[in-house]
């Protein structure tokens, strides 16, 4: 029984592109991918020194570098794994911006730099991974790295809050439509997830995150990295087009 269990979430044998792996929660997902037997391609956009780094620190990893606000250049990326027979099996679309600006303040670049990356990215890769795995007639499994945002926004957050909202759609839509080919496509929604320095940076945000939420502590990057793990895993083979929220129980409160 417990091989079984183990079986459920073992990746050995498989290839998982994770982007934006150089932040503190993609590192966090390829380490736990990593650790789960998986092949891990680790995908920067300027970083490439932590970028080595990590790769160096993982048993079966590569580096790739690709701008994700260009559809050009992820055709590209996608491309070159395809005639390197390397494609992955396993997309999570980490990869993400996040800037403040209020309503009234936002501009058209505001929107744009934000929604590129965010949702166009995403949608990008999406479209390019999963043509060439239907091309090639193999499964796959795409995680959406989110946010609770995507579910209730924040001030001067508007522009990042509806890019989010788009994943959370393009999760459900996607799912609905690769399913036919043995691809499922889920989402995690994170909370505020602890980074260096946020306490300085942030106290008021922290102290009021610790006073409501029910678990009272900030998230980390593993707690996201498990919730990828199992999606990605055979444990979730009857799973699409679900999200799941990592937010030590933020969202349970009541909103009146």
């Amino acid at each position: 029984m417990q091989a079984e269990i183990a079986e459920d979430y073992d990746l050995t044998g498989r290839t998982a592109l994770i982007t934006g792996a150089t932040s503190g929660i993609g590192s966090d997902i390829a380490r736990r991918l990593a650790a789960a037997g998986a092949k891990t391609i680790l995908h920067y956009h300027s970083n490439h020194k932590k970028a080595v780094e990590l790769a160096g620190e993982l048993e079966n990893a590569e580096i790739v570098k690709s701008d994700l606000s260009s559809e050009a250049a992820i055709e590209n990326m996608i491309g070159s794994m395809v005639k390197g027979d390397n494609l992955p099996d396993y997309l999570v679309n980490n990869a993400g911006v996040q800037t403040i600006a209020g309503i009234a303040d936002a501009d058209d670049q505001t929107w744009k730099d934000i929604h590129d990356v965010n949702m166009g990215g995403i949608y990008a890769l999406t479209k390019h991974l999963t043509n060439a795995l239907i091309a090639a007639k193999r499964p796959g499994v795409i995680v959406n790295i989110a946010s609770i945002e995507g579910l209730d926004p924040a001030e001067d957050h508007a522009h990042y809050a509806a890019s989010k909202a788009a994943v959370l759609m393009y999760t459900r839509a996607s799912a609905l439509e690769l399913g036919k080919y043995h691809i499922r496509v889920n989402a995690v929604s994170p909370g505020l997830i602890a980074r260096p320095h946020i306490q300085d940076q942030w106290p008021e945000g922290v102290a009021r995150w610790h006073d409501r939420a029910p678990l009272k502590r900030l998230g980390s990057g593993q707690d996201v990295a498990n919730a990828v793990h199992f999606l990605l895993s055979p444990a979730a083979k009857w799973i699409s087009g679900a999200n799941i929220v990592v937010d030590g129980g933020m969202s349970a409160q009541n909103r009146w």
